[in-house]
């Protein structure tokens, strides 16, 4: 169930956000609850004017420690390769970490990644020494090109964030992972149920990052519990090896109406 990210070794494949919980005690109990050791936070999104930044970025760096985890700033908000490219020198100049999960919108509506600046961006974070983990969409193309830059983790969606769609395109995601054998393959956003999460790693991603699924479910700290089980279900699943679908029906009992002990 490990999972190495640009080097370092993790007991989880669950990447988890630390947003829209109903208290900072829930959003700690499902951390420790999903065993995952990846917990991402965003910058841009703090109130510089409340001074509440600083005590909830204590705070998960308190969780993050405990759980013997990494923090994965992101630049979510950002709109152009500029505004990224300077929110993630503040973030690694606050947290310590040359990680970036790097976020460029493109489109109000659904919140999609807009390519073109996410490209420029990831070329110069990666020019400055950073460990660049993108979000996309699911295109293969793009998903190349990221690659070929130097992002050794690529983050294509399963569907917008915060829809809860689950996998709107099972056959590119599964073209992601055959067309790149050699990258680090998480999936995230728009994940709704641990079915859809179990169904990725069935695919043979690497792993999962979620966070409204969890945050936002009646009971988060349970919630966190089932997807965590869900990765190591499908995980097991993919490495078990999957049977092949057949176009006809075959019978699980070899000789038909002779009872299996009977049978030699």
């Amino acid at each position: 169930m490990s999972l190495t990210l640009y080097g370092q070794k993790l007991d989880s494949r669950l990447l988890i956000g630390s947003a829209l919980y109903p208290s900072p005690e829930i959003m700690k109990q499902a951390i420790i609850a999903s065993g995952s050791q990846v917990i991402t936070l965003s910058l841009k999104r703090q109130n510089p004017a409340e001074q509440s930044g600083q005590k909830i970025w204590q705070y998960l760096q308190s969780i993050v420690k405990q759980v013997d985890g990494y923090l994965l700033p992101n630049t979510a908000g950002c709109r152009t390769a500029k505004e990224a490219v300077t929110l993630a020198k503040m973030s690694k100049e606050i947290f310590q970490t040359d990680w970036i999960k790097l976020e460029v919108i493109g489109d109000d509506y659904n919140l999609q990644p807009d390519p073109i600046e996410l490209l420029s961006a990831a070329e110069q974070l990666i020019n400055d020494g950073f460990k660049v983990l993108p979000y996309c969409t699911d295109d293969l193309v793009l998903c190349q090109r990221l690659y070929d830059l130097g992002c050794q983790v690529i983050m294509p969606w399963a569907s917008p964030i915060g829809t809860g769609k689950g996998l709107m395109n099972p056959y590119n995601l599964e073209t992601i992972r055959l067309r790149l054998p050699q990258a680090t393959l998480i999936l995230d956003a728009g994940i709704g149920k641990p079915s859809d999460a179990c169904l990725a790693m069935e695919m043979g991603y690497d792993g999962v990052l979620l966070n409204s699924a969890i945050a936002l479910a009646d009971n988060p700290i349970l919630m966190a519990k089932a997807f965590s089980q869900a990765l190591q279900a499908g995980e097991q699943g993919y490495i078990a090896g999957i049977m092949e679908q057949r176009q006809t029906a075959h019978p699980s009992t070899p000789t038909l109406d002779t009872p299996f002990w009977h049978q030699q």
